[in-house]
């Protein structure tokens, strides 16, 4: 029983948006699939920390959440930029169910207990966002996102686990912060987050080291070669 992560995998099985156009793409839903199959094991869990599915609604990702169920292990899925199919729980909790999509699971304000070989751990966060933004819904943005974290991370505590958290945007890079998401992972006592969202060029821009007591890395498909990463044993 591991947690294991991949983010960004940009799935377009129903709808035509190819990313093997870009470079270090080609194939990628094979490599992944196969690299997927030879790590994770029925009883391992993977957080997808966004941007799924290319599709532009809910029926339309229906083919790509298939695929995600069909492969081994509990998948845990946030929201990224690129979901446009994400709906309310409430609607999602229904597709899954009346597609009998019975391995996934969706975080948005919530979180989900993980027995690892090491102890319990709980995954939370959000979709969070970009530090760089400068329109005037920044801030209230910025702010929603600070208490969807928060109300995930608390509700971890209060079944007694130890959060670990997941975003899809980086709260940080090597050379800028976005101050308020990194003070509600250090209020909520976080040491490990994971995000995602950097593709190409811009991973190499990624942070990923310790700040302000916080072990930050990069968990895009691309990043890692279509490799899920090993959080915990």
């Amino acid at each position: 029983m591991a947690l294991f992560a991949i983010g960004d995998t940009h799935l377009s099985i129903g709808t035509d948006k190819p990313m093997d156009i870009f470079g270090g793409w080609q194939d990628y839903k094979d490599r992944l699939e196969k690299n997927w199959r030879q790590i994770i094991t029925p009883d391992d869990t993977v957080v997808i920390p966004g941007d799924i599915s290319w599709a532009m609604h809910l029926s339309d990702a229906k083919q790509d959440l298939e695929f995600l169920d069909s492969l081994p292990g509990k998948k845990i899925i946030g929201k990224g930029n690129h979901d446009y199919w994400w709906e309310t729980m409430k609607k999602l909790t229904t597709f899954l169910e009346e597609n009998e999509l019975t391995t996934l699971n969706f975080l948005f304000n919530n979180s989900y207990e993980v027995n690892c070989e090491s102890g319990d751990f709980a995954v939370c966060g959000s979709r969070g966002w970009f530090f760089d933004d400068e329109s005037a819904e920044q801030e209230l943005v910025i702010k929603r996102e600070c208490g969807r974290i928060k109300t995930s991370i608390d509700s971890a505590k209060e079944k007694g686990l130890t959060p670990i958290v997941f975003l899809h945007y980086p709260p940080i890079s090597q050379d800028r912060v976005c101050d308020p998401i990194v003070d509600t992972l250090v209020d909520a006592g976080i040491d490990k987050c994971y995000y995602a969202h950097l593709h190409g060029k811009s991973i190499n821009y990624a942070f990923k080291d310790t700040f302000k007591g916080i072990k930050f890395d990069l968990v895009s498909s691309d990043a890692l070669g279509f490799v899920p990463k090993l959080i915990v044993k």
